[in-house]
């Protein structure tokens, strides 16, 4: 089995849309929340996603799961689910930072089981891999964020039209200061409806499973909740689009 950086479908709605800056807060979304999406492969409908959000104690608790489509599953099964989960936030981490990081991907042939354990006294985060049967230790800052935990930090703080951002995410194997630039505002038409969003556009610096080809863009509604209405990415052969169609509730539309 090739070894291969972890941007698989479930973290394709997360991983690539990742800043990190320090104005003051908007207002975040709501706690609990639930996103779910349906992703299509150069317009041919090949699986379904759902992003939630839970508050369990004093801890928040991200999970985002991705299944292949009925049809794909003879052909290229997709199983994931991803965790991240946070302590208690304060200035600057008002939605708090990630304690723990899992990976459970099933895609095709490639599998990771990995965890990834955050060591914020020592600033260090300790990666198992359970195939492998390794564990790695690498160093990290106060500001790092996982691929999942850093897309909700980011919606919780403005967007400025024009600027570049930039966010500290650890990927269970390597600290990368990954950019995020801010395109432009747009009307968005999608089978919901008319939305006002801001286009985003990440910069990675890992390929990662899809391989992709050419730039990513993610459209997030243009308000203080920044939901994930729309994100395009080209891969080797094609495009993949995951569209929101559902969930605890619905953005304003125009």
């Amino acid at each position: 089995m090739t070894e291969r950086n972890p941007s698989n479908i479930a973290v394709f709605l997360t991983s690539a849309f990742m800043l990190f800056f320090l104005p003051a807060l908007v207002n975040a979304f709501p706690i609990p929340e639930r996103l779910e999406f349906e992703i299509s492969y150069s317009g041919i409908p090949a699986g379904r996603a759902v992003q939630e959000v839970k508050q369990v104690g004093d801890e928040i608790l991200i999970v985002s799961t991705a299944k292949s489509a009925d049809w794909l599953k003879f052909f290229f099964p997709v199983d994931d689910r991803i965790e991240s989960i946070l302590v208690s936030g304060a200035p600057p981490h008002h939605i708090g930072v990630p304690r723990l990081y899992r990976e459970r991907i099933r895609e095709g042939w490639t599998r990771f089981q990995k965890d990834a354990v955050f060591d914020r006294k020592n600033q260090e985060v300790t990666t198992k891999d359970f195939l492998k049967k390794c564990e790695t230790t690498a160093k990290i800052t106060d500001r790092t964020y996982d691929t999942l935990s850093s897309f909700f930090y980011f919606r919780s703080i403005p967007l400025q039209v024009g600027a570049s951002h930039f966010i500290e995410i650890f990927d269970c194997k390597k600290l990368w200061n990954t950019e995020v630039q801010v395109l432009r505002r747009e009307e968005l038409v999608t089978p919901l409806g008319r939305f006002k969003t801001v286009v985003i556009k990440p910069v990675l610096k890992f390929e990662g499973i899809f391989a992709r080809t050419g730039d990513m863009f993610i459209w997030l509604t243009d308000d203080e909740r920044r939901i994930p209405v729309q994100m395009k990415s080209k891969v080797r052969i094609g495009s993949i689009t995951a569209t929101l169609t559902g969930g605890s509730y619905w953005p304003d539309k125009k």
